[in-house]
Protein backbone atom coordinates (compact mmCIF):
# COMPACT_ATOMS: atom_id res chain seq x y z
CA UNK A 1 0.00 0.00 0.00
CA UNK A 2 0.96 3.64 -0.45
CA UNK A 3 1.55 6.32 1.84
CA UNK A 4 0.78 9.57 -0.35
CA UNK A 5 2.75 12.80 1.17
CA UNK A 6 1.42 16.24 0.44
CA UNK A 7 3.40 17.11 -2.91
CA UNK A 8 1.83 13.84 -4.32
CA UNK A 9 -1.64 14.08 -2.79
CA UNK A 10 -1.68 17.63 -4.75
CA UNK A 11 0.14 16.24 -8.01
CA UNK A 12 -3.26 13.74 -7.84
CA UNK A 13 -5.55 16.70 -6.66
CA UNK A 14 -4.70 18.94 -9.34
CA UNK A 15 -4.50 16.02 -12.30
CA UNK A 16 0.04 16.26 -12.87
CA UNK A 17 -0.38 13.85 -15.80
CA UNK A 18 2.85 11.60 -15.10
CA UNK A 19 1.33 10.84 -11.67
CA UNK A 20 -1.91 10.21 -12.56
CA UNK A 21 -0.62 7.64 -15.39
CA UNK A 22 1.55 6.05 -13.03
CA UNK A 23 -1.33 5.72 -10.88
CA UNK A 24 -3.20 4.02 -13.57
CA UNK A 25 0.09 1.96 -14.37
CA UNK A 26 -0.05 0.37 -11.23
CA UNK A 27 -3.73 -1.02 -11.30
CA UNK A 28 -5.85 -1.78 -8.49
CA UNK A 29 -3.52 -0.42 -5.81
CA UNK A 30 -4.61 0.83 -2.19
CA UNK A 31 -3.45 4.66 -1.61
CA UNK A 32 -3.42 6.45 1.70
CA UNK A 33 -2.11 9.62 3.56
CA UNK A 34 -1.29 10.46 6.88
CA UNK A 35 -3.74 13.30 9.19
CA UNK A 36 -0.43 14.84 8.75
CA UNK A 37 -0.99 14.92 5.48
CA UNK A 38 -4.49 15.80 5.68
CA UNK A 39 -4.11 18.76 7.85
CA UNK A 40 -0.92 20.26 5.31
CA UNK A 41 -3.81 19.79 2.38
CA UNK A 42 -6.38 21.79 4.29
CA UNK A 43 -3.94 24.50 5.47
CA UNK A 44 -2.86 24.99 2.12
CA UNK A 45 -6.41 25.55 0.85
CA UNK A 46 -7.40 27.84 3.59
CA UNK A 47 -4.36 29.89 2.25
CA UNK A 48 -4.98 29.84 -1.19
CA UNK A 49 -6.73 32.38 -3.74
CA UNK A 50 -9.53 29.32 -4.08
CA UNK A 51 -9.93 28.45 -0.77
CA UNK A 52 -13.82 27.59 -0.92
CA UNK A 53 -12.60 25.38 -4.26
CA UNK A 54 -9.79 23.87 -3.12
CA UNK A 55 -11.60 22.65 -0.02
CA UNK A 56 -14.21 21.20 -1.92
CA UNK A 57 -11.52 19.34 -4.25
CA UNK A 58 -9.23 18.21 -0.84
CA UNK A 59 -12.04 17.15 1.08
CA UNK A 60 -13.32 14.71 -2.17
CA UNK A 61 -9.89 13.25 -2.29
CA UNK A 62 -9.48 12.33 0.90
CA UNK A 63 -12.56 10.76 1.09
CA UNK A 64 -11.79 8.05 -1.42
CA UNK A 65 -8.49 7.21 0.05
CA UNK A 66 -7.21 5.91 3.11
CA UNK A 67 -6.19 8.43 6.29
CA UNK A 68 -3.82 6.97 8.87
CA UNK A 69 -4.41 8.44 12.60
CA UNK A 70 -1.54 8.98 14.66
CA UNK A 71 -1.59 6.51 17.59
CA UNK A 72 0.51 5.73 20.26
CA UNK A 73 2.96 3.31 18.62
CA UNK A 74 3.27 5.56 15.69
CA UNK A 75 4.14 8.29 18.32
CA UNK A 76 6.76 5.44 19.74
CA UNK A 77 8.59 5.17 16.55
CA UNK A 78 8.69 9.01 15.87
CA UNK A 79 9.96 9.75 18.90
CA UNK A 80 12.85 6.70 18.60
CA UNK A 81 13.54 7.28 14.94
CA UNK A 82 13.89 11.22 15.80
CA UNK A 83 16.23 10.65 18.75
CA UNK A 84 18.37 7.90 16.39
CA UNK A 85 18.27 11.44 13.80
CA UNK A 86 19.41 13.77 16.23
CA UNK A 87 22.38 11.57 17.75
CA UNK A 88 23.50 10.90 13.84
CA UNK A 89 22.97 14.04 12.16
CA UNK A 90 23.47 16.78 14.80
CA UNK A 91 26.84 17.93 16.91
CA UNK A 92 28.09 15.33 18.58
CA UNK A 93 28.56 17.34 22.11
CA UNK A 94 25.34 16.28 24.00
CA UNK A 95 24.57 20.36 25.39
CA UNK A 96 24.35 20.99 21.50
CA UNK A 97 22.64 17.92 20.48
CA UNK A 98 20.06 18.74 22.83
CA UNK A 99 18.71 21.72 21.85
CA UNK A 100 19.06 20.60 17.78
CA UNK A 101 16.10 21.14 15.73
CA UNK A 102 15.05 19.01 12.87
CA UNK A 103 14.76 21.94 10.48
CA UNK A 104 18.63 22.60 11.16
CA UNK A 105 19.75 19.17 9.88
CA UNK A 106 17.43 19.59 6.61
CA UNK A 107 14.03 17.16 7.88
CA UNK A 108 10.96 18.39 8.44
CA UNK A 109 9.09 17.58 11.56
CA UNK A 110 5.38 16.75 9.43
CA UNK A 111 8.17 14.59 7.19
CA UNK A 112 9.04 12.58 10.09
CA UNK A 113 5.49 11.84 11.38
CA UNK A 114 4.98 10.51 7.87
CA UNK A 115 7.75 8.67 8.48
CA UNK A 116 6.65 7.28 11.16
CA UNK A 117 3.31 6.06 9.80
CA UNK A 118 4.57 4.42 7.22
CA UNK A 119 6.95 2.33 9.79
CA UNK A 120 4.18 1.37 12.07
CA UNK A 121 1.76 0.61 9.44
CA UNK A 122 4.62 -1.35 6.45
CA UNK A 123 3.90 1.00 3.57
CA UNK A 124 5.72 2.98 0.70
CA UNK A 125 5.98 6.52 1.21
CA UNK A 126 5.42 8.24 -1.57
CA UNK A 127 6.92 11.62 -1.88
CA UNK A 128 9.46 14.03 -4.39
CA UNK A 129 10.80 16.20 -0.79
CA UNK A 130 14.28 15.38 -0.27
CA UNK A 131 14.30 14.98 3.56
CA UNK A 132 12.98 11.42 3.89
CA UNK A 133 16.02 10.42 1.90
CA UNK A 134 17.78 11.61 4.40
CA UNK A 135 15.83 9.54 7.25
CA UNK A 136 16.71 6.75 5.03
CA UNK A 137 20.12 7.36 6.34
CA UNK A 138 19.24 6.81 9.77
CA UNK A 139 16.65 3.70 9.43
CA UNK A 140 15.46 2.06 6.22
CA UNK A 141 11.92 2.10 4.69
CA UNK A 142 10.56 2.21 1.13
CA UNK A 143 10.23 5.13 -0.78
CA UNK A 144 9.15 5.92 -4.53
CA UNK A 145 8.34 9.28 -5.93
CA UNK A 146 5.74 8.89 -9.55
CA UNK A 147 7.48 12.55 -11.07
Amino acid sequence: MYLLDTNHCTFLIEGEPKVVNHFRELGKVTLATSAIVAGELRFMAQNSQQKTANLIKIRAFLNRIDIYPIDDETAEIYGDFKSEIIKRFAAKEKSKRKTTQLQEIGIGENDLWIAATALRHSLIIVTSDSDFQRMRQVREFTLESWV
